[in-house]
């Protein structure tokens, strides 16, 4: 597709073209036409959000272990201990048929063996994905937040009123993160409440899943990281919080460490 094309109309195309942008593979004139049918288009934008977060939990699979012994037995199909399937080998023109099924055995092993950490990986990472994901659509909606205010006394009740429970509302101007407002995430099929704050030009979502009784508070808080933002994890009992940022790392954890001392003080 050429710079000077009208982007397709077509879903199957817009998501190749989606993910030729994830992927850098586009130029800049189709890759800004993208960018503007995605801001004007939520679930578009959804699909390039999920297609980055996906790249980044993949990038960071561990390599499936393959025992000695299995590739001992790879070795004996491929034709290596020939004094053992010499009068068992035949080929096909010039290739040893042997030595092809054993190669596509273990590329089916191997497949089925990322397959199978790609599965368990994603199944524990989804609601670090969704939250990526939601996070990734905030910054190119028209507006980050559901309810507009910086006065807490505005977001809470109105997110008690819309998910029937809101975390504490803080307010953290003084240390330069200013309170936007407040919006419902959507995340594992739940709506949860969520707390957005300004650091400069910079987003930072605050998410908030109700914990049950007897929950016990995560001392200090972890970095989950993902889809290429930072996203910090702790829990005070009551909630569960999942702090998400394009911004440095130290900051966010100072931002969080901001948060969690003024929702202790009350």
């Amino acid at each position: 597709m050429s710079a000077g094309e009208a982007l397709p109309t077509n879903p199957t195309d817009l998501r190749l073209l989606v993910q030729a942008l994830a992927d850098g593979e586009l130029d800049a004139a189709t890759s800004l036409a993208l960018e503007r049918r995605m801001a004007e288009e939520p679930a578009l934008a959804a699909e390039y959000a999920r297609v980055v977060a996906l790249q980044a939990a993949i990038g960071s699979l561990p390599r499936p272990q393959v025992s000695g012994e299995f590739r001992a037995r790879i070795a004996s199909l491929a034709g290596e201990d020939k004094a053992a399937v010499a009068p068992m080998k035949y080929r096909f023109g010039s290739y040893d048929w042997r030595a092809l099924a054993a190669s596509i055995l273990v590329t089916a092993v191997v497949a089925s063996g990322t397959t199978y950490w790609a599965t368990r990986r994603s199944g524990q990472d989804e609601f670090v994905a969704d939250i990526a994901s939601s996070y990734q659509r905030s910054l190119i909606a028209a507006s980050p937040v559901d309810v507009a205010s910086s006065d807490s006394h505005t977001v809470k009740p109105w997110l008690d009123a819309k998910v029937g429970m809101s975390p504490p509302t803080v307010d953290l101007s003084k240390d330069g993160y200013v309170l936007l407002g407040g919006r419902v995430e959507v995340i594992g099929n739940k709506p949860m409440p969520a707390l957005v704050y300004r650091l400069r030009k910079h987003l930072i979502t605050v998410v908030a899943a109700p914990q049950g009784p007897g929950t016990v508070a995560t001392p200090v808080a972890k970095d989950v990281s993902a889809g290429g933002f930072s996203i910090v994890h702790w829990t005070d009992g009551a909630f569960s919080y999942w702090a998400i940022s394009d911004i440095a790392r130290s900051e966010l954890q100072d931002f969080v460490t901001r948060f969690r001392a003024a929702v202790a003080a009350g």
